[in-house]
């Protein structure tokens, strides 16, 4: 995962937060919970999910393998 693709997802991810265009939606979704707290729930799924594939692919082994063989220098 490259540095661009991650910034681009952060922003798409940043702008989708908003949810200004459910602002004055009083929907219920199964007739209990409001559709904007089922947004942002699913929302921050999405969102974990794609930090956790950030950390995963993007994050620099090179220093984890300094840590595992004592952090002697």
């Amino acid at each position: 995962m490259s540095r661009p693709v991650v910034i681009a997802i952060f922003l798409v991810l940043l702008v989708l937060h908003q949810d200004f265009w459910l602002k004055d939606d009083n929907s219920l979704v199964a007739g209990v919970v409001p559709i904007g707290l089922v947004y942002h729930m699913a929302f921050t799924v999405i969102a974990a999910l794609f930090w956790f594939a950030v950390v995963r692919l993007a994050w620099p082994y090179s220093h984890e393998d300094d840590d595992e063989q004592g952090g002697e220098q």
